[in-house]
């Protein structure tokens, strides 16, 4: 308790700045906590009981009136995950995450698909960038998607404090941004990976292109590759490959073990774009496409760990969702959402850290506690 409670301390001071007032700073550092805490649901009201406030009022100032900048607190968390969990393998995932809601009025809430759901519901969604790598894996940047129904009804915005230069942006925009504030950080990113909502989107791929950061991103079996006949389909570039050249490989442990599955990679000739094929071992007519992008040749081992890798994502968001409510919060405000959505992330942050500093200390050995008798 006592290193978890220094290493809190820590992740804390990082952001402490960011509150310029001194009820504001500890309100923030009690919300943090209440995130962290074992109570079933981590709402403003809960927090509040958590903290032994007899209202509400005191956690809604913290997300709603007092004066800080969210955005700035998320440049602290994504420095303190980059600082921890760093390495330049790491993989960058693009991905999105639903929030049931009821009503009309919160910021972006309509009938629309959730993945999370599995359907469509009346909800709001978030587009996240989780980093990853053998070190651990957090979440380390938002954006809040806002459907055209709601940017092109400015009153709407309004009534939600959505600002009138906050325009529509697609999924693909929002994760360009994302990666946009991350490379601007100078750090050594390895890769970047997301699926077929992002990889089929010619205007994500040509400014990923542009910067010249490897990717493999999942497409659709229609998604059209440049060769010396002209653009192919990915499924008739796969139907027409040799049989040989397959490769049975992991793309990493899941809960039942190695995800193992036979892999292909086929060069369609014509571009610096590489087809990644993935085939089903108990079901060998179920295919996933994949389009790479690399700035040197690399293992298909590679290539298929960066594939693995945004299967884990999902496994994140509920875990901040189950540990840290990241979608517990009971806001309408545009600004509010990022507030709670961001502390949320802090405290998932520090807990993936933590994870991460007890593992070294077991694998170094730490010395048996002492007997007080």
């Amino acid at each position: 308790m006592e290193r978890w409670q220094a290493g809190f301390n820590d992740a804390f001071a990082l952001v402490a700045g960011r509150f310029a007032q001194a009820d504001s700073r500890r309100r923030a550092r009690i919300y943090v906590l209440g995130l962290l805490s074992g109570a079933e649901r981590k709402n403003s009201w809960t927090l509040a009981e958590q903290a032994g406030d007899l209202t509400p009022d005191g956690m809604q100032r913290l997300l709603n009136f007092y004066r800080w900048d969210a955005d700035a607190v998320r440049d602290d968390l994504r420095a303190y995950v980059l600082d921890h969990l760093g390495d330049p393998s790491g993989i960058a995932v693009a991905d999105e995450t639903g929030f049931l809601k009821k009503g009309t009025k919160s910021a972006g809430v309509q009938r629309q698909y959730s993945g999370t759901a599995g359907r469509i519901e009346n909800c709001q969604l978030g587009v996240f960038l989780t980093y990853t790598s053998t070190k651990g894996r957090a979440l380390i940047d938002r954006e809040r998607y806002l459907p055209a129904s709601w940017t092109d009804d400015r009153e709407r915005c309004q009534e939600a404090g959505i600002d009138d230069e906050v325009e529509f942006a697609t999924k693909p925009k929002l994760a360009q941004n994302m990666l946009e504030r991350l490379l601007n950080t100078d750090v050594d990113l390895g890769w970047f990976t997301a699926d077929e909502a992002y990889g089929d989107n010619p205007g994500l791929r040509a400014w990923l292109d542009e910067v010249d950061l490897n990717y493999v991103m999942a497409v659709s079996c229609n998604q059209r590759f440049t060769t010396p006949r002209g653009p192919v389909r990915a499924d008739e570039l796969a139907r027409d490959a040799p049989r040989t050249g397959w490769q049975r490989l992991s793309a990493g442990l899941g809960s039942k073990g190695h995800r193992l599955d036979d892999w292909l990679l086929l060069d369609p000739g014509a571009d610096e774009h590489l087809l990644l094929v993935r085939r089903s071992i108990s079901k060998p007519t179920e295919l996933a496409y994949y389009i790479c992008h690399t700035s040197r040749p690399v293992p298909l081992a590679e290539l298929v760990r960066v594939a693995g890798s945004r299967w884990g994502v999902e496994e994140t968001f509920q875990f901040a969702k189950n540990e840290t409510g990241l979608d517990h919060y009971q806001v309408r405000r545009y600004d509010a959402w990022y507030r709670h959505i961001t502390l949320s992330m802090l405290a998932a942050a520090f807990l993936a850290v933590t994870a991460r500093a007890e593992r070294g200390r077991d694998e170094k050995g730490a010395p048996a506690p002492t007997s007080s008798t």
